[in-house]
């Protein structure tokens, strides 16, 4: 009798979290994981939150106005882990020159996912897909 009870929390316990997990957005919902792009230009904003992080760049066009895209990184775990925050060696702060690459956003607008950055001392890391 144990054991069915126990069978049946667990069973009750893995169809909660598989609620969980598909909630999560899908990220080729947002952006073309098959597309790619790279732009460079000075970080105005460093946001490393979980779920996700964010980085806002200011990007000159040619006609010299300026774009501020939105860069959306992967959660400031795994960020910390590729050495970014708190004096870790791979840290950007607002004013610095980067290289994103990124996948762009489906719907054409400045947004992305990172996945690369080249900084301003041609230090390259290349981001994973969560």
């Amino acid at each position: 009798m144990t054991g069915r009870k126990l069978a049946s929390a667990a069973s009750v316990a893995l169809v909660l979290c598989g609620a969980t997990a598909m909630a999560h957005h899908s990220l080729s919902g947002v952006y073309d994981i098959r597309g790619s792009g790279e732009v460079t230009g000075t970080i105005v904003k460093v946001e490393f939150v979980n779920p996700h992080g964010a980085m806002t760049l200011a990007v000159p066009n040619a006609d010299g106005t300026t774009t501020e895209w939105v860069m959306t990184t992967g959660s400031a775990n795994t960020l910390q882990s590729l050495g970014f925050g708190q004096g870790g060696p791979n840290t950007v702060i607002a004013g610095d020159v980067v290289t994103i690459g990124y996948f762009p956003a489906r719907n054409g607008k400045p947004l992305g996912f990172i996945r690369s950055i080249t900084l301003a001392n041609s230090t390259r890391v290349e981001f994973e897909i969560e």
